[in-house]
């Protein structure tokens, strides 16, 4: 009989519709709620994507998991609250609170004691995991108390950092002596280390029971993945590149990127169909893999999501950039297109993706804007290579570093908060992860707007910083950064910004921890919880009613 690899995960949720996904260790028929589907097989591994509609809008609807009949989820000996799927009222005027929580990147080592072990004394020691401190206080919180669905922001998976746990495996098919050495290979090794992030059992009940969102980041795939024209042409030099990219975007496009798509997606798509037709679809998927990855043209990991009057709009700031040519911009322009139609639209709350930052301090931004234009010969040809080599080095690749794209995506905010886009939204708030600590920064623009505009960032949920590396940030921030960079900046005649941005809280947080925004009508609040550092509880650092 099938049975259960991981999952269930609740994915997609609305007021009639959800989607179910699992991973099975052999073929079988998934049901769920009435409703089935046949597994398709990728490299021996078997995953179903259960599609439920007709379901009754606002309501709570616990849900049974069986393989060919045999029921698998929730087991006999389950301690936890009954998964459930927790449907949206059609009605969008009701007033009812929607609760988002979001974050990004998370080491799945270990979950153990002592959580104060610094990454530097002992494989455990990422401390302790925001993400599975919100399951635990959920489990003795009502349902009404859940947050109604979860952002991933990047991350969830390190292919260049790998646990005790996944490198044994890793070492008893290959050696490690040869590149890529300890860091992921290819698909077979990507599926353990979701395997591993997924499967801890407390995490494995949230993912069954709050609706999810997802998006890669750099070390889904390679530390500095995409970082410019110089990273991509030496990383293709590299014999074992191939088989880590199509393997990168093989799992991702099987764990995360299909639980991201509605039900409408899901039949226009010609690769899932195909894959689905094929029996085995793994030279399907690899055949795509191999075009996505060396263009961008066609290949469209974005997606939006709407609850009721709030959207969500995520921005594939990773595999879509544009590195050639002499070109260089963070999406290719049907990306832009997608961005600029699909962000217009009579909402209360706009949310714009990106797993990387918009807006950064102030001294970063210009330091990495400078760096870009030196880059592209603002010093003059002398100093293109080691302008190139610092980019690489200090991760210097986020928008403030793709100027076109970082002004491209301002006048669009700009437009939309304005009205010129249609009915401006009540709030338009970027958030972001990736960069290990978490800020709340207001945008002020250079016109009167209507919306209120903010950049909120929060990472990581386990995976601190140390203390050189806290240092570095916190100088960012400083009058002095600020000057350096405006000098900087000035020397390499890169435009002043058309906006102006502060944090609301003054130096930023470092800690595991987490963020909800809690959405009720017109008026929105955040709220930043971190770890303690004995015991997998929160506390409440930051909240502000944006």
């Amino acid at each position: 009989m099938a049975q259960l690899v991981l999952g269930p995960l609740l994915r997609r949720v609305g007021p009639t519709e959800a989607t179910i996904w699992v991973e099975t260790d052999a073929a079988c028929e998934v049901e769920v709620l009435g409703g089935s589907d046949r597994t398709f097989e990728v490299e021996g591994h078997h995953f179903g994507l259960v599609c439920l509609t007709g379901l009754e809008p606002g309501s709570t609807i616990p849900y049974e998991v069986r393989l060919d009949g045999e029921r698998v989820w929730p087991r006999d000996d389950d301690p936890y609250p009954p998964c459930a799927i927790r449907t949206a009222h059609e009605e969008t005027h009701r007033g009812e609170p929607f609760v988002l929580a979001f974050g990004s990147c998370r080491v799945a080592f270990p979950h153990e004691e002592p959580y104060t072990l610094r990454k530097d004394d002992d494989a455990r020691g990422r401390e302790v995991d925001a993400l599975r401190a919100m399951a635990l206080r959920m489990m003795d919180a009502p349902i009404e108390e859940w947050p109604h669905a979860l952002l991933l922001l990047g991350d969830q998976v390190y292919a260049d950092e790998v646990s005790p746990e996944t490198l044994a495996f890793i070492r008893s098919r290959r050696s490690t002596d040869d590149p890529p050495g300890e860091q992921i290979a290819d698909f077979e090794e990507y599926t353990r280390l979701y395997r591993e992030a997924w499967s801890e059992p407390v995490m494995r009940w949230l993912l069954s029971t709050v609706p999810s969102a997802m998006i890669f980041d750099d070390h889904d795939v390679h530390d500095d993945w995409n970082t410019s024209e110089a990273w991509l042409h030496e990383i293709r030099r590299q014999p074992w590149w191939e088989a880590r990219i199509e393997g990168a975007l093989m799992s991702y496009w099987c764990y995360q990127h299909l639980g991201n798509l509605s039900p409408d997606d899901l039949a226009r798509d010609d690769v899932f169909a195909r894959v689905r037709e094929a029996g085995d679809g793994s030279a399907v998927l690899r055949d795509f893999a191999g075009r996505a990855h060396r263009t961008t043209d066609g290949t469209q990991w974005s997606y939006r999501r709407d609850w009721g009057k709030v959207r969500l709009v995520m921005i594939d700031s990773r595999a879509g950039r544009v590195l050639e040519g002499g070109d260089r911009s963070m999406l290719d322009e049907d990306e832009w297109r997608w961005l600029e139609d699909t962000a217009s639209g009579d909402v209360d709350h706009l949310l714009l993706g990106t797993s990387l930052p918009w807006l950064l301090e102030r001294g970063l931004h210009d330091l990495e804007a400078w760096n870009e234009a030196v880059c592209n010969g603002a010093w003059g040809r002398w100093a293109t290579g080691w302008a190139e080599k610092l980019r690489q080095a200090l991760d210097l690749e986020h928008w403030a570093a793709f100027e076109e794209s970082f002004v491209r995506l301002t006048r669009l905010v700009a437009d939309i908060a304005t009205g010129r886009r249609g009915r401006a939204p009540e709030t338009i708030v970027a958030l972001s992860g990736d960069v290990h600590h978490a800020y709340l920064s207001r945008v002020d623009l250079a016109e009167p707007a209507r919306s209120r505009v903010y950049q909120a960032v929060c990472s990581p949920f386990r995976n601190p910083l140390d203390k050189r590396e806290r240092r570095m940030i916190l100088f960012t921030g400083t009058k002095l950064a600020s000057r350096i960079g405006a000098a900087l900046a000035r020397s390499a005649r890169v435009r002043t910004p058309a906006i102006t941005w502060k944090s609301v809280h003054g130096k930023p947080w470092f800690d595991n921890q987490i963020v909800t925004l809690t959405f009720s009508g017109p008026d929105a609040t955040l709220r930043l919880e971190r770890t303690t550092p004995e015991e997998p509880q929160l506390q409440v650092t930051f909240e502000h009613r944006l």
